[in-house]
């Protein structure tokens, strides 16, 4: 495409700059001055962005998509370009130093001197356009300006030929390569291509986030396009794709913030702001160098401490590179972190996020001070960080005398002053603690320990142990919340410190309470009804709160059994009968028995327990028969008892009852360890006579013997006399006969281990239990031995051993050993006319007896039996003790003297029949 030979009158516009000149040499070296100070200071490494941006600004004028081509061939730079083509303005521009054409609406130039760049590596600049073009040379220049002569030769002579190349400028005819609107070649001068080079091979293609009106550039075959998607700018390279996540503001200026700017600036009243960063696909930043500059919207000199690209229509001193202060640069600051708040906010929420918070303390410059003090200030009072998402979502259920409940939906983000952050000891138990501390930030704020500072400089509040305990102390929730909130806090492993802080924890109980602190408290076990043991005035944690934790901070585990052992339950039990309501202290009772298992006999203190009867009143369990219980059938009629209530019975079973101590048969004393002197307070019939018996048999005063463990049979008294053989048939069966057989055991004070009658064999033995007889008074069926000598008694020959009768002599010698009184006994039924006893016991009876009593002394009796069916006064009976004697009895009757036969006549106070004469 041709143009006309010189549409734009270079040739008017060279005249009048070499009469300028020619009658002012101070001009040419005015306009040297400045082009000089341009290329070697202001632009002389700017080619590239000054290219860009005039490249943008064309497209930007016509609303197209702005295209740049930049190439290097054969030692000619060139860079082609869309959008509108030159002119007459644009050549203004070029042709004079700070006249720029550009007013609002183009996106950099402002004061006509950025094409000045081309001179950094060119002497013969060339733009070639839709329309014509033009071009510069320092050649025909220097010619020029030699054929002035004069001072301005002689000037140009003292620069060693160097001229102000862009004040004079020659048409073009050559039109644009094919398919651009606009064409700069720069034939490279001598030396400078390397330096080319580097400058298209360090181009930064971010340039093109700030010049919106440049979608493509391609830098020597290396293609980047921009696109817009809202507020992203992705950057496409070679096939990569980077997200720029980006935040503008815009607006027209005042005049007042316009006042102290020179006068081609004051026409330009848009002002505008960017904030940008690199994203990843999900909207979280990805690190970006801090090491920054301010962009304005080229790269300028002032450093930025931010890891973020900031671009601001920012005032310019004339080399491009500084901000100049004032008004306007204190407004633009203020807008750019406004944008750098929104920039953040727009982020996806998390700790990496941080990064764009400032610290003006580590600003490299004042401006950089500036921007980060004001940024900081904005991004406090921005809702920028996430709230913690609450692991519970339902509210708990409404309680219509209480206050409302405190779930409810909270904003989903909040600024740094409404923030809180929890320390990384709490961390676990942030998705809890949510729900009841308002602007709690994610559990990954607290582990991220590069967030601290950030989050410090924000103003976040930060959350410990002692205040995350202060904020729950008045909540209300439901068992589930708090046990989740102590799993969490386990995490952290609490040290003494950690424990100490957490002493005030909140801890809801069975009973519907809620109570400070776990230290003392109950943890449910396995089958403990909590709920139910409520009513013993034991403080029992709710077991849906229950967690290993509460233990590690002073909770103590509780099950059936252990409570059933704690005193405190015993005392309630004892004071039942005494309470203003026993019900809830018999309900928790009975559930504590049912749930571990506790057996008839097995608790016996249980059957002080009050209970309802069938008369609406309340006794002990101890006084309550079982309905249809066999004991009901043998105590006499007025015998303490009552009949338990039916529904009672109904509701519970008559085996839990009778594990209380509710009676189907006699009741037990089972009790370790007991001290004899003491035996009155067990209530036991005749029980101190039986410990009179016991101190005779050990010789030991009552008050240094104790049983090893008492285990008796209690209110045989109560018996009717004439049910004693059903009352047997009971104390024959199951534990009451373990009873029976089990002996007892008596610990003296010189540390002998003595056995001695059980209670209940005793009092048994010495009572008309066997029909209106006492069973020491009789023989078992299988004793024939005693025939004649001890009546039988019918039924179970080992129940009746248990009771005291009689299985055989050795029997009858062993209670004589164990009580010599019995002898007097044994004598008096010898000596009994109406009795008979077999050949063989009487051949056995008083030698055996002799040695039974060895070296005690008993009264001898009066009478004695010298055969089987014949009994004599004792003055007319002598022992055998020679069989060739018996012809010398003299009248008197042999009684055999066995192998000791002085034995037998000193236990009988009788001669031997050796000594008669």
């Amino acid at each position: 495409m041709l143009v006309t030979s010189d549409p734009f009158d270079t040739a008017h516009r060279r005249d009048a700059v070499l009469r300028a000149w020619a009658s002012s040499p101070t001009r040419f070296r005015e306009d040297a001055n400045a082009e000089e100070d341009l290329v070697v200071g202001g632009y002389a490494d700017r080619l590239l962005v000054e290219l860009a941006q005039n490249a943008a600004d064309a497209a930007s004028r016509v609303g197209v998509a702005g295209t740049l081509r930049v190439r290097l061939r054969d030692g000619v730079l060139t860079a082609a370009n869309t959008g509108a083509p030159l002119d007459k303005g644009g050549v203004d521009g070029l042709t004079s130093l700070r006249a720029s054409s550009k007013r609002d609406g183009d996106t950099a130039g402002r004061f006509g001197v950025g094409f000045a760049a081309v001179l950094a590596v060119s002497d013969e600049p060339e733009v070639r356009s839709r329309g014509g073009g033009v071009r510069f040379s320092a050649i025909a220049t220097r010619s020029m300006a030699d054929e002035l002569g004069g001072a301005v030769a002689d000037e140009v002579a003292r620069r060693g030929g160097r001229v102000p190349v862009l004040r004079l400028a020659w048409p073009v005819a050559t039109a644009p390569v094919e398919g651009f609107d606009t064409e700069v070649v720069l034939p490279v001068r001598a030396g400078a291509e390397e330096a080319v080079r580097d400058l298209l091979a360090g181009f930064d293609p971010t340039l093109l986030l700030a010049l919106p009106g440049l979608t493509t550039l391609d830098v020597d075959g290396r293609i980047v396009e921009r696109r817009d998607e809202g507020d992203d700018v992705l950057l496409v390279e070679g096939g990569v794709l980077t997200r720029w996540r980006c935040s503008r503001r815009s607006g027209e200026l005042s005049a007042d913030l316009l006042a102290d700017r020179p006068v081609e600036e004051r026409a330009r009243t848009a002002w505008w702001t960017l904030a940008a960063t690199p994203v990843h696909d999900d909207g979280r930043l990805r690190r970006l160098d801090a090491d920054q500059v301010v962009h304005a919207p080229t790269p300028s000199d002032e450093p930025l401490s931010l890891p973020l690209r900031l671009a601001a229509s920012f005032p310019l001193d004339t080399s491009r590179r500084r901000v100049v202060p004032g008004a306007l640069t204190d407004f633009l600051v203020a807008e750019a972190a406004r944008a750098i708040a929104d920039l953040a906010s727009g982020l996806e929420p998390e700790p990496g996020a941080l990064a764009l918070v400032p610290r003006p303390a580590l600003a490299r410059a004042e401006l950089d001070a500036r921007i980060c003090s004001a940024a900081l200030d904005a991004l406090a009072a921005t809702p920028l960080l996430p709230l913690a998402e609450a692991l519970f979502t339902d509210p708990p259920p409404a309680d219509p005398d209480g206050p409302p409940a405190e779930y409810g939906a909270q904003a989903e983000r909040v600024s740094g002053r409404q923030a809180i952050v929890a320390e990384p000891a709490l961390a676990s138990a942030v998705s809890i603690l949510a729900e009841v501390v308002p602007g709690l930030l994610p559990a990954a704020y607290s582990t991220d320990r590069a967030a601290r500072p950030a989050l410090d400089a924000l103003g976040v509040r930060r959350l410990g142990l002692g205040a995350a305990v202060d904020a729950v102390a008045t909540v209300t929730r439901d068992p589930g919340w708090w046990r989740a909130l102590y799993a969490a806090l386990a995490e952290t492993a609490p040290g003494l410190a950690e424990a100490d802080a957490l002493a005030g924890l909140p801890v809801p109980l069975a009973d519907g309470r809620t109570v400070t602190g776990p230290r003392g408290l109950l943890l449910p076990g396995d089958g403990l009804p909590a709920e139910a043991v409520g009513a013993l005035g034991l403080r029992v944690v709710h077991p849906d709160a229950v967690h290993p934790l509460l233990e590690r901070l002073g909770a103590q585990s509780a099950t059936p059994h252990s409570l059933l052992a704690d005193d405190r339950v015993r005392a309630e039990v004892a004071h039942s009968f005494d309470a203003h309501d026993p019900e809830p202290i018999a309900e928790a009772i009975l559930a504590l028995v049912a749930a571990a298992g506790v057996g008839p006999g097995d608790e016996p203190w249980l059957g002080e327990l009050a209970l309802p009867a069938d008369d609406g009143e309340w006794y002990p369990a101890s006084e309550l028969l079982l309905p249809g219980a066999p004991l009901a059938s043998v105590v006499a009629a007025d015998a303490p008892f009552e009949v338990a209530e039916a529904e009672l019975v109904e509701r519970w079973g008559a085996d839990l009852l009778a594990a209380v101590g509710c009676l189907r048969t006699f009741p037990l004393a089972d009790e370790d360890d007991v001290d004899l002197a003491d035996i009155a307070d067990l209530h036991l019939d005749a029980g101190e006579d039986w410990a009179d018996a016991v101190d005779e048999l050990v010789g030991t005063p009552s008050s240094g013997v104790r049983i090893e463990r008492l285990h008796a049979v209690r209110d045989l008294e109560l018996v009717d006399p004439d049910r004693w053989s059903d009352a047997l048939t009971l104390l024959g069966a199951g534990k009451l006969r373990v009873v029976l057989a089990t002996p007892a055991f008596a610990l003296t004070g010189d540390g002998r281990r003595v056995e001695v009658p059980s209670y209940t064999r005793w009092w048994l033995a010495s009572h008309p239990v066997l029909a209106g007889r006492r069973p020491t008074e009789l023989r078992t069926p299988d004793a024939a031995a005693l025939d004649g000598l001890f009546d039988r008694a019918d039924g179970d020959a080992d129940l009746l051993a248990l009771l005291g009768c009689r299985t055989g002599l050795a029997d009858v010698l062993d209670a004589v050993r164990a009580d010599p009184r019995f002898a007097a006994d044994l004598f008096a039924r010898l000596a009994d006319p109406a009795r008979t006893v077999t050949p063989v016991l009487l051949r056995e009876v008083y030698p055996r007896l002799a040695e039974a009593l060895e070296g005690v002394r008993v009264a001898p009796p009066v009478a004695i039996r010298v055969a089987p069916d014949r009994v004599v006064p004792a003055s007319e009976a002598a022992v055998l003790d020679a069989p060739w004697l018996l012809d010398a009895l003299a009248g008197r009757s042999a009684v055999p003297g066995g192998s000791d036969p002085e034995a037998v006549a000193d236990l009988l106070d009788i001669p031997l029949l050796s000594e008669l004469g």
